[in-house]
């Protein structure tokens, strides 16, 4: 006898030996014991659910020879023919190939004709949304007032396709994605029958890979099966899907923790040197930063039972602060959606690691220093580096507003932290008569280049309140003063101030118009501009080229000299 596939030996013949769906299947249950059964089905949901599974189930359970329940025999005529795909009055119609009015014209003829062996003449239409909309339009009688003895089942993957009057001739069943737990249930209850070795890691590989459909789960157990020789290693999924070892990422995040480039580029070595698929391991790094916060920020949360990991992420949770973990997993995320737009998927993956490292908040300002004071840099501090808890001043979160006038919002800090002394590693600021700092040298002294510099670039130190700088900013630029980005420069400027200050944004576009550094510096680009163009113009030799050869000057190609 010829190999059978799993999802096709284990395809579900019972209501009971479904996994999931138990919503759907209470309703369908209640309907065929009490006999309150509708004319039109719709079946929802992603691939390999089980909305035809159900469907063929049903067609047993209306038709079953023993009578009409939710526990069809499975041993008489009936049920077996429908299980072979073989029972007469089961119309299987594939809506992706039959798509034309002429084929629904041909059921629906047929339809009003009784069923040859069974009660019901049932109807299971496949992706029904691939219909023709002349198509639907003729099946939308049929389907509203069916004869008697007719029962339609309708499955799709996409049911924003369908047409709202088809939807309200229909009770709509909307099938639910599988659960990892519940995929790697089924798949030992299967290797177990089968009598077939396997690694408990190596389940879960295969059912995360699923996601969330049971049939492609045991397609990959198939392959699985096969790759490894008639057993199931975890090494062995790994290799065949791409992936890479749960010990690997988490790798990956204790170098990050210790702000250890070196490390992390091992770490990214060894995990390229399986050729793996490197979205996947964003996506792998993403979903343990997700357990990280869990265990951070819900009291009494647990790690997945069973994994062998959870001393690891515990002590990996006390090591990070939340804040690290929320950047890490946007970094993450934003990483696998722009894996695209790299040279290659390698470098892509790098440089989200890398970015990581770069922003990790409390990091940009180098410790106190004995030499003479140099303006600080926004470069990333040596990978080697450990984090100085001599100099970093404690974040507070800082309040972007959008009325000018408006109350400050309370902090909220999620763990306590003491507040250490800061200590100016700078020369001292000028300041006005009123004792503000200049804004513009305060800048160059903190190091405030790239996104830090574009939001101080285009801001104005309106005044001093207590601890707290105001800072006017133009609406378009509200934007910018977000969470790490001012508690970062909180921490440089505070180093330069020698105090530890907050920083208070409000939008005012009067007040920052003109007079912002960035407005400013424009208003010098400009004025050198002209003055260079004016110069060229001037020149003896551009005027005789103009003179004797109708030479002319390209437009924008005059540029100032850099000073």
């Amino acid at each position: 006898m010829s190999y059978q596939v799993l999802a096709r030996k284990w395809r579900p013949r019972k209501f009971a030996e479904l996994v999931g769906q138990e919503h759907v299947v209470r309703a369908l249950t209640n309907a065929l014991e009490t006999g309150r059964m509708h004319h039109a089905y719709l079946f929802t949901g992603t691939r390999g659910v089980g909305k035809t599974t159900i469907a063929r189930i049903f067609a047993k359970s209306l038709n079953c020879e023993r009578g009409q329940s939710a526990d069809p025999c499975g041993e008489c005529s009936v049920c077996t023919s429908v299980d072979e795909g073989r029972f007469v009055d089961l119309l299987e119609i594939d809506a992706a190939s039959n798509t034309g009015v002429d084929d629904v014209r041909e059921v629906i003829e047929n339809a009003q004709y009784a069923p040859s062996r069974g009660r019901f003449k049932v109807y299971l239409v496949d992706e029904v949304h691939m219909l023709s909309k002349n198509a639907f339009n003729a099946l939308l009688k049929t389907l509203e007032e069916p004869p008697p003895h007719v029962k339609f089942l309708l499955a799709t993957t996409d049911p924003q396709k369908l047409p709202v009057t088809v939807l309200s001739r229909c009770l709509k069943f909307n099938l639910k994605r599988l659960l990892p737990e519940q995929i790697s249930g089924q798949m030992r209850h299967i290797l177990g029958a089968e009598n077939i070795a396997y690694e408990d890691s190596a389940i879960g590989e295969l059912a995360r890979a699923a996601d969330g459909s049971l049939r492609d789960g045991l397609s990959l157990l198939d392959q699985a099966i096969a790759y490894g020789g008639g057993a199931l290693h975890a090494d062995d999924v790994r290799t065949m899907l791409g992936s890479v070892a749960r010990g690997q990422v988490l790798g990956v995040i204790d170098a990050l923790a210790a702000g250890d480039g070196e490390r992390l580029l091992t770490e990214c070595t060894q995990i390229a040197s399986y050729s793996p698929d490197f979205g996947g391991v964003l996506d792998d790094l993403a979903s343990v930063l997700h357990r990280l916060q869990l265990i951070q920020l819900i009291p009494g949360y647990q790690p997945e039972e069973g994994s062998d990991d959870d001393g690891a992420l515990v002590a990996l949770a006390e090591r990070m602060t939340p804040e690290d973990v929320q950047l890490y997993y946007q970094i993450a995320t934003s990483g696998r959606r722009d894996l695209v737009l790299a040279p290659d998927a390698r470098t892509g993956f790098e440089m989200a690691l890398l970015r990581m490292l770069a922003f990790r908040p409390g990091d940009g300002a180098p410790a106190a220093r004995t030499e003479k004071p140099v303006a600080a840099s926004n470069a990333v501090p040596s990978a080697s580096s450990p984090r100085s808890s001599a100099v970093a001043p404690a974040r507070p979160a800082a309040v972007a507003e959008r009325q000018q006038d408006s109350p400050p919002r309370p902090r909220v800090d999620p763990v306590a932290r003491p507040e250490p002394t800061v200590t100016a590693v700078t020369a001292p600021v000028a300041r006005d008569a009123n004792g503000l700092p200049n804004w513009e040298a305060l800048i160059e002294q903190a190091g405030l280049r790239g996104p830090f510099g574009l939001l101080a670039q285009n801001a104005v130190l309106r005044e001093r309140d207590g601890q707290t700088l105001v800072l006017a900013l133009q609406p378009a630029h509200m934007n910018l003063a977000v969470e790490p980005m001012v508690s970062q420069m909180e921490e440089r400027i505070g180093q330069v101030l020698g105090e530890r200050i907050r920083l208070r944004f409000v939008s005012n576009s009067r007040e920052a118009g003109a007079q912002t550094p960035a407005a400013r510096a424009a208003q010098a680009r400009d004025t050198a501009q002209t003055a260079a163009e004016q110069a060229i113009e001037g020149d003896p030799l551009v005027q005789s080229l103009k003179r004797e050869f109708g030479a002319r000057v390209v437009p924008q190609s005059v540029k100032p000299l850099d000073s």
